[in-house]
């Protein structure tokens, strides 16, 4: 029996772990896939306070480093379902492993928005990438597109400009939606090519990409002969598992309050995950001890 199961290492979960921990609770944190989620794969952070710059990796790291110390254990694996027995709940993994704890604190994150248009799917790994830190370095001395407008998409855009000759990014808008520090750094970059206001339709190639066909406001089509095109277009949350235990909105968010309490008593919810204005590293560190203190105060009362 754990006084608190954290779903997810990012650092919504690894913050509420954290606070859990500093008031004296047990907590299990099942991680699926990344430790630290999708700031992770961010290559630079800057808009963490006390932190001028600092790599997603290297800050997750600390994080780890941090909750690990205060005595949280870890393990990898993927959560099925939460299944509650009269005041406790079982964590049920994909292997079919369960995990008893007497609060649940969801903090599973979004994951990359796909398109869903013709050759995506085929193509994925050979070509197209959701992720300019993981695989740019591949494409090193090549010539790659970049589609989106967000901030992730600005900073795998200047990432990627460092060592690829030529960076085209794609938006489907006339503007860019990201922070306005990261837009004047992109638009230092010579070897960026920004074209604005056209669709992705098509990825062509057979084994691997050959390029991507897109269509402009006119209907005319155009084809970029790049062999890797990055895909940043947003993300989506991964909360279906969950919906017999929280209300979900029309996204599929799960529905919360400011204390990140969920419908069912006892069990939270935290960061990108969670029905919210603002999806940033601050306001996820914030639900985190949120969600950690509320967890730990309905134990203290209902145990």
């Amino acid at each position: 029996m754990t006084d608190i199961i954290v779903i997810g290492a990012g650092v919504a979960g690894m913050t509420a772990a954290l606070n859990a921990l500093r008031n004296g609770k047990t907590v299990l944190i099942l991680e699926q896939e990344t430790l630290g989620g999708q700031i992770s794969f961010s290559p630079r952070v800057e808009n963490f306070p006390t932190i001028t710059q600092i790599t997603g990796m290297e800050l997750a790291d600390r994080l780890y480093e941090q909750v690990t110390a205060l005595g949280a254990e870890v393990e990898l694996e993927k959560v099925e379902r939460i299944e509650q027995q009269g005041n406790v709940f079982n964590v049920i993994s994909e292997d079919d492993k369960s995990f008893t704890a007497r609060s649940v604190i969801i903090a599973t994150g979004v994951k990359s928005r796909r398109f869903t248009i013709p050759g995506e799917e085929e193509l994925e790994g050979k070509g197209i990438s959701y992720c300019a830190l993981c695989d740019g370095a591949f494409y090193k001395g090549q010539e790659v597109a970049l589609i989106g407008d967000g901030n992730t998409a600005l900073q795998y855009a200047i990432l990627l400009s460092s060592y690829c000759p030529k960076v085209y990014v794609c938006t489907l808008f006339d503007k860019f939606f990201g922070d306005k520090a990261l837009v004047k750094v992109l638009e230092t970059k010579e070897n960026i090519e920004v074209v604005h206001n056209i669709s992705a339709i098509r990825f062509e190639g057979e084994s691997e990409l050959t390029g991507v066909t897109f269509k402009r406001q006119d209907n005319s089509e155009f084809t970029l002969n790049v062999k890797a095109c990055f895909v940043a277009i947003g993300q989506v949350p991964k909360n279906e598992a969950f919906k017999n235990i929280v209300d979900l909105d029309n996204e599929g968010y799960i529905i919360s309050n400011e204390t990140c309490a969920t419908r069912t008593l006892g069990v939270f919810a935290a960061g990108d995950c969670r029905t919210k204005d603002v999806r940033q590293l601050t306001t996820a560190a914030s639900d985190g001890a949120v969600a950690g203190y509320a967890a730990s105060q309905y134990i203290d009362q209902n145990f």
